[in-house]
């Protein structure tokens, strides 16, 4: 049974994505040169406002950025039968995948203009398996610290019932500007 609560949270989930998705922009890249001209809020903000081409990774696996802070980045998606490995669930790596990129985006939204990173360790724990009646979905990264070098961020996917689908965390080096 559908609580009032949970459909207020669907509908909400739902609108937010319907308005996202019209106002992006078409897939498409950046050169490492042209992202490193920006501040990380330039960046986002270029994107989420159709000013940037969205990411191709999330077009292939139809998730996209929902919103984002200073640490905390959040992308929300539904995962189908498109996603499916050969036991009927979606494979392990989509949720993989969207950890990976929220956590390292919501550590991309503390670097400094020029600054880049790469992921040098990635963790994840399946809690329960997702499935094409699972959605939406959303993947929410927060970082844990952020040092010179390296940054820490951990990540989570549940639904709109706040159900817990994954858990993850990484590592990720900071690449400081070429000069």
């Amino acid at each position: 049974m559908q609580t009032p609560d949970r459909n207020a949270t669907l509908a909400q989930w739902i609108a937010e994505e319907q308005a996202m998705r019209e106002r992006l922009q078409g897939p498409g890249s950046l050169t490492l040169a042209q992202v490193s001209q920006l501040t990380p809020a330039e960046f986002f903000n270029g994107i989420g406002n159709g000013e940037l081409p969205s990411p191709p990774m999330g077009a292939l696996l139809d998730f996209i950025p929902i919103e984002w802070s200073e640490g905390r980045f959040v992308f929300q998606g539904s995962p189908d039968a498109q996603h499916y490995n050969p036991l009927g669930v979606v494979h392990g790596g989509y949720a993989a995948t969207l950890l990976d990129s929220c956590m390292g985006c919501a550590i991309h939204t503390r670097l400094q203009k020029g600054q880049g990173y790469t992921t040098l360790d990635l963790r994840i724990s399946y809690v329960r398996a997702l499935t094409d009646s699972s959605g939406p979905i959303r993947a929410e990264g927060k970082i844990v610290h952020l040092g010179r070098s390296t940054a820490l961020a951990e990540g989570r996917i549940y639904d709109v019932d706040g159900r817990l689908y994954a858990t993850g965390s990484t590592t990720c080096m900071i690449l400081e500007p070429r000069g």
